[in-house]
């Protein structure tokens, strides 16, 4: 989508602040009065050690552990061993990580669960199996761990349970999950379809250089393209969710359920190992997949991936004819690599097959015993990705912790927090701010013009003094889900609100921002997010809108 745009700005003030749309600043111009705000936290590396049979190793110290990072060796200045979901006492460096957390050792260390609920790729009945052997698992749940539900049809983003230790909250959770409607055979369709027209295509054709050609046709490339945007909606979706239960306490997990996500969708469209696609126009599952790991990855997530088709008797390579390429089931390899690649970037365990029914056994075990290592990383806010080695020092030990962290930067960051509020409704800790839509009038045959007024509230900006006068200095962005579930950009507007009087301490009040938007003639979920710099507070307001009417 290409036709969201900001028209010419109307302003009018509720209060004595005058809001001025700021266009970007010439290279020769001072920096902003604000600057970055700098961001210094800690990366925390969950590892898990075990011998060469399995077994979990406990009572290590933070000399047994070498921590490296992009390749140089990095001291450990935070250390706690968690044994069977209790704070043990690290003896490393000023602070051990158990006081970060706000635990004293001995202290329980709970885990949050966010339940990640594929509606928009599982088959219902394959999905509801896994749901009912979550459900019956919720008894491993101990009292300081909790669980947050949220399931993806493919547009919305829906949330079925807040964060709760409660099992009977949960079970009315799983029952309104298995109540959900689920697109599974839609993709099952769209891919036989896929399959029949090519085959009746190549009736009466015979080329066999064809079943060896590493460029795709122009069907292959156009289904292709569909499944890679599919997979894109599903990843941005489980990265929405993720920033959107971005804080819990204690050890974070995510347990996600596929419905079947292929790692490289051309791969798995053709089903024919003898044709490697090198087009470059084809994404592939890291360039996919990579924004699920890196923010897991930067909020601390473990991720437990789930295969919900299983053995699937209806899946797309149950076709008559049997799975190309001598009874390999490529398309099931495809969804396997996936779910083995998200999983080990992060340091979690891939669910696959039979070991689906276990999902939450195998996370609980996973995360009662364990060390948890932190340092302080020299953040630069570059976007840039780092590389973590876990190395044990004691011969005949394995270890199992994440690879990497991603030092994000505050564009993205908030960006991220746009998406999430776009597909998950307004985040956690985000305040909300009254806005009013306008008439909606057609401009042109394909466009349509949406007038919008924002009362931003004064208790989520910060004012201060600035030459003699009061300066705030925002950024607006605004977002738009058309009723296919296809997104446009967010932009950045910077604004600025500067008042002559110094704003009531109580922070009463707001300040209004008039716009409009113009869009492609079709419905719309829209959310506009105002974002202060200072404080890191976002507010956000969010609408359906329509075309105008008779046209």
């Amino acid at each position: 989508m290409k036709f969201l745009r900001l028209l010419p700005v109307l302003l009018a003030a509720a209060l004595p602040l005058a809001a001025q749309q700021q266009p970007p600043a010439p290279a020769e111009e001072p920096q902003s009065i604000f600057g970055e705000q700098i961001d210094v936290r800690v990366v925390n590396v969950e590892a898990v050690v075990t011998d060469r049979q399995g077994n979990r190793v406990t009572g290590l110290g933070p000399g047994d552990f070498r921590l490296r990072v992009d390749g140089k060796d990095v001291p450990i200045e935070y250390f706690t061993e968690v044994r069977g979901g209790q704070a043990i006492a690290g003896d490393a460096g000023p602070g051990p990580s158990a006081a970060i957390q706000g635990l004293a050792p001995g202290s329980p260390v709970g885990t949050s669960y966010l339940l990640f609920i594929d509606d928009y790729f599982s088959i219902t009945a394959r999905r509801d199996e896994v749901l009912r052997e979550l459900m019956a698992d919720l008894g491993r749940l101990g009292p300081e761990d909790r669980m947050a539900i949220v399931a993806f049809d493919g547009v919305q983003l829906d949330m079925l349970s807040n964060w709760s230790g409660s099992e009977r909250e949960l079970h009315r959770a799983f029952q309104q999950a298995m109540g959900r409607r689920s697109f599974g055979f839609q993709r099952l369709a769209e891919i036989r379809h896929f399959e029949t027209t090519q085959r009746l295509g190549n009736v009466g054709t015979v080329d066999p250089r064809a079943a060896f050609a590493t460029r795709l046709d122009l069907d292959e490339l156009g289904y292709v393209e569909q499944v890679a945007e599919q997979v894109r909606r599903s990843v941005t979706a489980t990265v929405g969710a993720l920033r959107g239960f971005a804080g819990p306490p204690g050890r974070k997990v995510m347990i996600l359920l596929s419905g079947g996500w292929p790692f490289s969708p051309a791969d798995y469209v053709l089903n024919n190992p003898n044709r490697p696609i090198v087009s470059r126009d084809v994404p592939r599952g890291e360039e996919l997949y990579r924004p699920i790991v890196d923010t897991a990855n930067l909020l601390g997530y473990t991720l437990y991936t789930v295969d919900v088709p299983g053995v699937d008797p209806f899946g797309p390579t149950a076709a008559d004819e049997g799975p190309r390429g001598g009874g390999i089931n490529l398309r099931e390899q495809e969804v396997h690599s996936m779910l083995d690649f998200v999983a080990k970037e992060t340091g979690g365990k891939a669910l696959l097959n039979g070991g689906r029914g276990d999902a939450l056994e195998t996370a609980e075990a996973d995360t009662r015993s364990y060390y948890w290592l932190g340092f302080t990383p020299q953040l630069e806010r570059n976007d840039k990705r780092h590389d973590i080695r876990v190395e044990v020092t004691r011969p005949g030990l394995e270890i199992r912790s994440r690879d990497n962290y991603f030092d994000l930067s505050r564009k993205a960051e908030v960006s991220m927090m746009v998406e999430s509020a776009l597909l998950f409704g307004n985040p956690p800790g985000a305040a909300s701010m009254p806005m009013q839509v306008g008439p909606v009038v057609a401009s042109g045959r394909r466009e349509m013009e949406v007038p919008i007024s924002l009362a931003i509230p004064l208790s989520s900006i910060t004012l201060v003094p600035y030459q003699g006068k009061y300066v705030a200095e925002l950024e607006l962005r605004v977002s738009a889900l058309d009723e296919n579930g296809n997104r446009a950009d967010v932009p950045v507007i910077p604004i600025r609100l500067t008042s002559e009087t110094e704003p009531p301490k109580d922070g009463a009040g707001h300040v209004r921002y008039d716009t409009r938007l113009k869009l492609r003639k079709a419905g719309h979920r829209l959310v506009l997010a105002i974002f202060d710099p200072l404080s890191g507070r976002i507010t956000t307001a969010e609408a359906e809108v329509g075309p105008p009417r008779g046209r």
